[in-house]
């Protein structure tokens, strides 16, 4: 048996973000993760990428594992070019206009957790522990985790005075606190790869509003490879999976205005369905819930990933202060604060990707001006050009 003060099950992203965020304090943490963190990279980058802004690399750079990361798996952007296909709607972002030098950067999700775990394991106060949890027994005063390891291996229990899930949108911990979930389809499904293009990408993040959906082209190292995320409504996504690759590559330099030149696969095709989730309570005494555990929005704006360690910074900043004011880490009415700032982060987010999915839905004309006319008239306006900048890149 082990104590903690804070136990963190999930050792992805958000769940290694909070727990380098409380590097610098007396707190004990554990991260559980049923699996080893890390994985070594392929040769060829993986289609499952992460856009992160500049707000949250600066975070990293703090904790020390930014500076660990495998280079050529991450590629800054500078510029970023949104265009309706359906309509004369352009804008073009450029990080020039703010004097900085990238928006953020894509990053492979992989290569961004070995880092993260490299950094982890470095650190005295976080031990990192291999199970799978079967059983979470609160009380007043610590909650239990009782922990299978496997064959072979004996299992184990880890006591904690908070216990955060940070284990994904079919999170264990949400569902063992009981918190209400909302959620609904988009009618969408993500088709993800990696594509080959004739053109260079010159670092230009590019995303294409079709009449069934959006198309984000995502610029990796490799100066003519490209991540994709073709949102579509969930018919014309099958249709497409059905395409042999010639073919999805002909459809997607058609849906790209053939703005990189000629296509082709370079990892296979994935496809997933896009669900909106909304975890109605986030907090109780003894447990709190970050990242995908409370929320799952649509990726036309690529900001899952921040809003999620964005999370995970705000309730690090919190332990940390109640461990200053010598203030028990596991009451609810200490964990509110946390609770309120981020239910209304996501849910302003939520509001917003759903309008945005609405409106670039479709081949309306109404709906066609408004796009038009919104996307150009913000192009032509700098201050409210660089508000959206500033808020995408977390500024």
């Amino acid at each position: 048996m082990q104590h903690v003060d804070v136990a963190i099950v999930g050792g992805g992203i958000v769940g290694l973000t909070l727990a380098l965020a409380l590097k610098d304090t007396p707190c004990t943490v554990a991260v559980i993760n049923n699996g080893p963190l890390t994985t070594p990279v392929l040769d060829k980058p993986t289609a499952r990428v992460s856009a992160i802004n500049q707000s949250n690399i600066n975070a990293l750079e703090q904790t020390g594992a930014w500076q660990l990361i495998q280079h050529d798996r991450v590629n800054p952007y500078g510029e970023m070019h949104v265009w309706d296909k359906d309509s004369f709607g352009d804008i073009h972002f450029n990080a020039s206009e703010l004097a900085q030098e990238s928006l953020g950067v894509i990053v492979e999700n992989q290569a961004l957790v070995n880092a993260l775990a490299q950094r982890v394991e470095q650190l005295p106060n976080i031990t990192v522990v291999n199970g799978k949890i079967d059983r979470v027994l609160p009380s007043p005063q610590q909650t239990m985790l009782m922990m299978s390891r496997g064959q072979g291996s004996d299992d184990e229990i880890v006591t904690c005075r908070l216990l955060v899930g940070a284990d994904g949108a079919n999170s264990y911990v949400r569902k063992q606190a009981g918190f209400p979930l909302t959620f609904k389809g988009y009618d969408h499904v993500a088709i993800v790869a990696n594509v080959r293009t004739s053109r260079p990408h010159e670092n230009v993040a590019r995303q294409a509003f079709t009449p069934t959906g959006p198309l984000a082209l995502l610029p990796m190292s490799d100066p003519h490879v490209c991540s994709i995320v073709w949102s579509q409504q969930s018919e014309k996504a099958s249709d497409l999976m059905r395409l042999d690759d010639a073919s999805f590559c002909n459809a997607l330099y058609a849906a790209s205005n053939g703005v990189l030149g000629e296509v082709s696969l370079e990892t296979n095709r994935t496809d997933f369905p896009l669900t909106m989730r909304y975890a109605r309570q986030w907090a109780k005494d003894g447990i709190a819930i970050i990242g995908d555990a409370a929320h799952t929005i649509h990726p036309l704006a690529g900001q899952g990933a921040n809003l999620g360690m964005q999370d995970a910074l705000c309730l690090a900043s919190l332990i940390t202060r109640l461990f200053e004011q010598q203030k028990d880490i596991g009451l609810h009415k200490h964990l509110r604060e946390f609770e309120r700032a981020r239910k209304t982060e996501a849910v302003k987010m939520i509001a917003a990707m759903d309008g945005f999915a609405y409106l670039f839905d479709g081949s309306h004309p109404f709906k066609k001006l408004i796009r038009g006319v919104g996307l150009s008239a913000t192009n032509s306006l700098p201050a409210l050009k660089n508000a959206f900048v500033s808020q995408a890149m977390g500024l």
